[in-house]
């Protein structure tokens, strides 16, 4: 944990009440490479300490004193921008720093409240970033360090543009770092464009430490079965699940049959006012629902500890998007396990697309309220004993 010691004595500090034992991979390559004022693209697994490898650098590197805006950082999500924003908070509590939270859905006039006092560090959502740029409330060239995190999903087609749009406004010797699960030709394409030799940073799942045993499994299920599935699944003892569904009509069916047969599930989408999705997420982390529905771009970057399982209602179209779900389980050295259920129209795009996995995934059923290995003959065999 070289790096530690290349922070002020307050960051050092802070570091340890947080009680960490070590580093993270990624932070040991990260923070020194930030520190040097490098432009850095790095590609780590979802939950391996990435938020905290470009924090900490930022918070060494920005002035306090100063009355502008250094550094803003960029995230897809309302819920990825706010968990950035709490542990910039926790960090910069009792300092000088100050830190606003610029995203789509809350109160503008707040926000250009808060903008007039200059904060040294904002984080913010595509879409409320660039609006506050066009109406000249936001300047960009003021901007030294810019951060984007889970780059993948930024530079998307959804918000290549207005990304493009803001990086340029800023100044030539700024500091441009992305960060994502996965690395595409897309970030590759901005990484050559728009940085100055970018340090390329890997860290592989392997190099990972003390990760849990993650199981990968599946059950097979008519489609028109999947809401009953859900159900059921719900009520398993000491279950926490994060379920994904492919598209925004699917959470809504699924959430006005569930909740009409008491399911303890709650959903997560994109169309609920900002109230409702804390409330949910408040619910599901205390432990009130057992399921948590939702799409790729709602959960989108959620960190909630604990998770025992991650379910795919709708198999994943690529394996990225496989590997980016699946990874909110197991971390942490706990266990969990990954669970498809699989309609049998899918059943060849899922054996393609699994063969990649260490080891191959199980089949399993429901019987008698939980989850076990087998399929359909095996359990009824069982139940002839």
């Amino acid at each position: 944990m070289k790096f530690i010691e290349e922070l002020s004595p307050v960051w050092q500090e802070k570091w340890k009440q947080t009680g960490f034992a070590e580093a993270m991979p990624i932070q040991e390559q990260m923070v020194p490479e930030m520190l040097a004022g490098n432009d850095i693209v790095a590609e780590s697994p979802t939950g391996s300490g990435k938020t905290l490898a470009y924090i900490l650098p930022i918070l060494e590197r920005v002035n306090p004193k100063k009355p502008n805006t250094q550094a803003m950082i960029i995230a897809p999500s309302q819920e990825l921008a706010m968990q950035i924003v709490n542990v910039l908070r926790e960090w910069t509590a009792g300092t000088d720093v100050t830190v606003t939270p610029l995203i789509g859905g809350a109160n503008i006039q707040r926000q250009l409240d808060k903008l007039k006092k200059k904060p040294t560090i904002v984080v913010g959502t595509p879409g409320r970033l660039s609006e506050l740029v066009k109406t000249k409330k936001l300047k960009m060239h003021e901007v030294r360090i810019l951060v984007l995190d889970e780059g993948d999903q930024l530079m998307s087609r959804e918000h290549r543009g207005v990304m493009k749009e803001l990086i340029e406004k800023t100044q030539q010797d700024r500091q441009l770092v992305l960060v994502s699960a996965t690395v595409t030709e897309e970030i590759e394409l901005v990484a050559e464009r728009l940085m100055k030799h970018p340090t390329r940073l890997q860290v592989s799942a392997e190099e990972m430490p003390k990760q849990g045993k993650v199981t990968h499994s599946f059950i097979k299920v008519d489609e028109r079965d999947k809401t009953d599935l859900l159900r059921s699944l719900s009520h398993m003892d000491g279950i926490k699940a994060l379920a994904f569904v492919n598209n925004l009509d699917q959470v809504l069916m699924k959430e006005s049959k569930l909740k009409f047969r008491d399911a303890k599930i709650a959903t997560l989408h994109s169309e609920m006012k900002k109230e409702e999705r804390k409330k949910a997420l408040d619910d599901f982390r205390k432990g009130n629902t057992a399921v948590l529905i939702a799409t790729e771009v709602a959960a989108r970057g959620l960190d909630i500890e604990q998770l025992t399982h991650v379910i795919h209602v709708d198999a994943p179209m690529t394996l990225e998007q496989y590997l980016h779900r699946s990874g909110r389980t197991g971390r942490a050295g706990a266990d969990g396990e990954v669970l498809t259920l699989l309609a049998y129209a899918d059943e060849k795009h899922y054996k393609k697309l699994t063969k990649e996995l260490p080891g191959k995934p199980v089949q399993k059923v429901m019987y008698g309220g939980n989850l076990i290995e087998g399929n359909s003959k095996t359990i009824s065999a069982k139940g002839k004993k």
